[in-house]
């Protein structure tokens, strides 16, 4: 039976993260005049103290967001290209045909501190000083570790002990991880902060200040850093050895930009993503393909029943095979992969059977050769890919995200991530280390998403925003990897077709399928796997194995890390939901 939770309720602001520290340093900043920019960016550095194992200072941020004054959805991009130097022939002249999961061979250009001070600047009202402090003050006197850190660590311990020295310095405190519980200080980090802070208040004036913190970072100490230490070699996934390929010129030839939304209708509902350089638009095609059966949808005590998973099921393989056959930081067509008429041809392929095949449509679809002997291989732990749910539903981790409205109608989603621990070596003069986000280019030359000198990868990291007769209502988004926009179709059936509310579409059993390509190393895939949450029900499981789904039981509570905040533009009141899953995301508000 699905127990009704209510929703977080209130009038002038509302901040919902996946960790607890991020929402409560938010809502500081509201309740202190910011607005729910000043929020999300306060709330962004947070997150790379108190969640390290998710993110970190040279991650990245892609976010989706709406002025009160201009209520069209912009983008923020805040993911940076591959090195100048990164060709498929090098990677080729090494043996490798995968971009190694983690080391610095895979690393792009840091893009989260550039974009999260460039919207601080354009769009906030508080000073630099005024959104890291709350960082910098958890940096020094220390973050409360939660179980996942430990695990994390524990995991990557012996690499670290072996072969990133300088890891194991900060990560591995007396050679043990930090347990559950106990606070870990990261102070190399937070003199990293003063240091760039320092720089940028020796100019006047709060835009003048930020902007000498983009430079201090993008063209002074940090990049020097970067660069020099990128130069050494440290073993990757590969099992070997290798060097770097970013440069200090590579930081300074970057910032980040705002680029205009992707916005697709359905009905009285609009659905907002970023473009294709992201795989947001695949949940706008899962949703076109599920226009043709809205009548078969159906949830029951506020759970989908067996036809409506394998429908969204089926869905979803075909907008992931089409990702893989046509999304990239390229001119993808997106009016044809979004429109009514493809959505018909290719909904024509789904049966009620369970299928087990890779089919991409459109013009030319093509596939990278190396898929043949992904598929069905294990998915990696600790160092590899992105730390996320593996098949059976234990959680590895995954990346974070921010939702935030306040009473004046400015709202924002952001999924930062990259620049996990166990990414890369940690720079022991900075406290951080480098993202391997390069990992989801394809060395095969000629495809959408193939690696090119500083071109953006095609990212997981999907933000979402919904708009309600064209008014922005709700930002939402969930950690995940390639799960992140199959639980938000479960988010969105649950709050538009099942008709709950956002916490109990939050909390409504979800499901994700394995059936294509992983966009981690080592790219593995199960064609006809559906992995779900056992709260689903005893007869929709078994129907859904009867159809042919080699159906994987996650637990009751596995899968997704959801939250959400929306606005009704005409009384005024704002809402927030969280996810209960891991105990670690929270929403507040007043």
């Amino acid at each position: 039976m699905f127990t009704s939770r209510p929703e977080l309720v209130g009038t002038h602001g509302m901040v919902a993260t996946t960790h607890w520290l991020a929402s409560a340093t938010g809502m500081a900043v509201l309740e202190d005049g910011g607005n729910a920019f000043d929020a999300a960016v306060a709330a962004g550095f947070l997150l790379q103290v108190a969640e390290p194992h998710l993110n970190g200072p040279a991650g990245q941020v892609p976010a989706i967001f709406v002025t009160a004054r201009d209520r069209t959805p912009r983008v923020l991009c805040g993911q940076g290209p591959s090195p100048a130097a990164a060709t498929p022939a090098h990677f080729r002249d090494l043996g490798l045909d995968l971009i190694p999961g983690s080391g610095l061979l895979a690393a792009t250009v840091p893009g989260a501190w550039d974009a999260w001070l460039l919207l601080l600047r354009d769009h906030g009202t508080k000073s630099l000083r005024d959104v890291l402090k709350y960082a910098i003050s958890y940096a020094w006197k220390g973050v409360p570790v939660v179980g996942r850190i430990t695990d994390t660590i524990d995991a990557v311990s012996e690499l670290f002990v072996h072969h990133w020295p300088s890891s194991a310095q900060l990560w591995l405190p007396d050679g043990e991880p930090p347990t559950p519980g106990s606070l870990h200080r990261n102070r190399a980090l937070a003199r990293t902060w003063q240091r760039l802070l320092g720089q940028a208040e020796v100019h006047a004036g709060r835009e003048a200040q930020i902007d000498a913190a983009r430079r201090a970072w993008s063209q002074g100490f940090v990049a020097e850093a970067i660069d020099e230490f990128g130069r050494r070699a440290f073993r990757d996934d590969s099992g070997r050895d290798h060097a770097g390929l970013l440069t200090g010129d590579d930081l300074a030839s970057w910032e980040a930009t705002y680029e205009d939304a992707v916005i697709t209708d359905f009905g009285e509902w609009s659905l907002v993503k970023c473009g294709a350089w992201t795989q947001g638009p695949v949940l706008a095609q899962q949703l076109r393909l599920l226009e043709g059966f809205r009548d078969q949808l159906r949830y029951v005590d506020g759970r989908p029943d067996a036809r409506t998973v394998h429908l969204a099921t089926e869905c979803a393989k075909l907008a992931f095979a089409d990702r893989e056959a046509h999304y990239g930081d390229t001119d993808v067509d997106l009016d044809t992969l979004l429109s009514w008429e493809y959505a018909e041809s290719r909904r024509a392929l789904i049966g009620d059977e369970a299928s087990g095949e890779l089919r991409p449509g459109g013009t030319n679809p093509r596939l990278p050769a190396v898929l043949e002997r992904t598929r069905g291989e294990l998915a990696g732990t600790g160092a590899i890919g992105e730390p996320t749910v593996d098949a059976v539903g234990r959680t590895r981790g995954d990346t974070v995200h921010i939702d935030v409205v306040d009473a004046e109608g400015n709202m924002i989603s952001a999924t930062p991530s990259g620049g996990w621990l166990q990414s890369s070596p940690t720079i022991p003069e900075l406290g951080f280390c480098l993202d391997s986000r390069a990992q989801m280019f394809w060395l095969e030359e000629g495809l959408p998403n193939s690696l090119a000198p500083r071109k953006r990868p095609r990212i997981t990291l999907s933000p979402s925003m919904a708009l309600r007769h064209g008014e922005p209502t709700i930002a939402f988004g969930t950690p995940g990897g390639d799960q992140q926009d199959q639980w938000q179709l479960c988010f969105w059936l649950a709050h538009t077709v099942g008709g709950l509310n956002l916490q109990e579409s939050i909390d409504s059993p979800a499901w994700h399928t394995t059936a294509f390509p992983s966009s981690f190393y080592p790219r593995s895939w199960r064609p006809k796997e559906l992995v779900v949450e056992s709260r689903m029900g005893e007869d929709t499981i078994r129907e859904l194995r009867e159809r042919g789904h080699d159906v994987v039981d996650a637990g009751p509570w596995a899968l997704g890390r959801l939250s959400a905040v929306s606005r009704d533009a005409a009384s005024g009141i704002l809402r927030a939901a969280a996810n209960p899953r891991g105990m670690q995301g929270y929403a507040v508000g007043r």
